[in-house]
């Protein structure tokens, strides 16, 4: 698609679109081959983490093409908010118009109204767009006058 998605509607979801952004983040895996949770165990956490106040999602569009999920904690580093953006999506055949822009916009918007203070975000350096396009939005990688990428490590404890 070529121009802009200047008229596709943005909104911050709600509980009772929990199913909507579930589907959306599925596919999103699939596309790219990681693994996901099935769709009602993804609705299932959403609806909880939605409803909680600290996880919050925005869609574009109705039926609805994208979505961003963003979870919110606490941080001794600063006075607000640090939100992580753990996902954001457009359907493949709407990208390229501006609805990632306008998607990751809404996002920053929201943190700021919820009292953030910063957006991270682990981008896979896998070669593909992302991270030019977080680049282009002000994003950056490392510190300050460090050419050091930032890592990011995890464990996945037993229950």
């Amino acid at each position: 698609m070529t121009g802009t998605d200047a008229t596709t509607a943005i909104r911050t979801a709600m509980a009772d679109d929990a199913g909507t952004v579930a589907m959306l983040l599925h596919d999103f895996n699939t596309e790219y081959g990681t693994p996901t949770p099935a769709v009602d165990v993804l609705t299932g956490r959403l609806r909880s983490l939605l409803s909680a106040g600290t996880t919050f999602a925005v869609l574009a569009g109705d039926p609805a093409v994208g979505t961003a999920l963003v979870t919110l904690r606490t941080s001794v580093w600063y006075d607000g908010y640090v939100a992580s953006l753990d996902e954001l999506y457009v359907v493949p055949g709407r990208r390229g118009a501006g609805l990632g822009s306008r998607l990751l916009a809404a996002v920053e918007d929201e943190v700021r109204r919820r009292g953030g203070a910063v957006v991270e975000i682990n981008v896979d350096g896998d070669g593909g767009g992302a991270p030019r396009f977080y680049r282009r939005h002000g994003y950056r990688n490392t510190e300050t006058g460090d050419d050091v990428p930032l890592l990011y490590f995890f464990r996945e404890l037993e229950t």
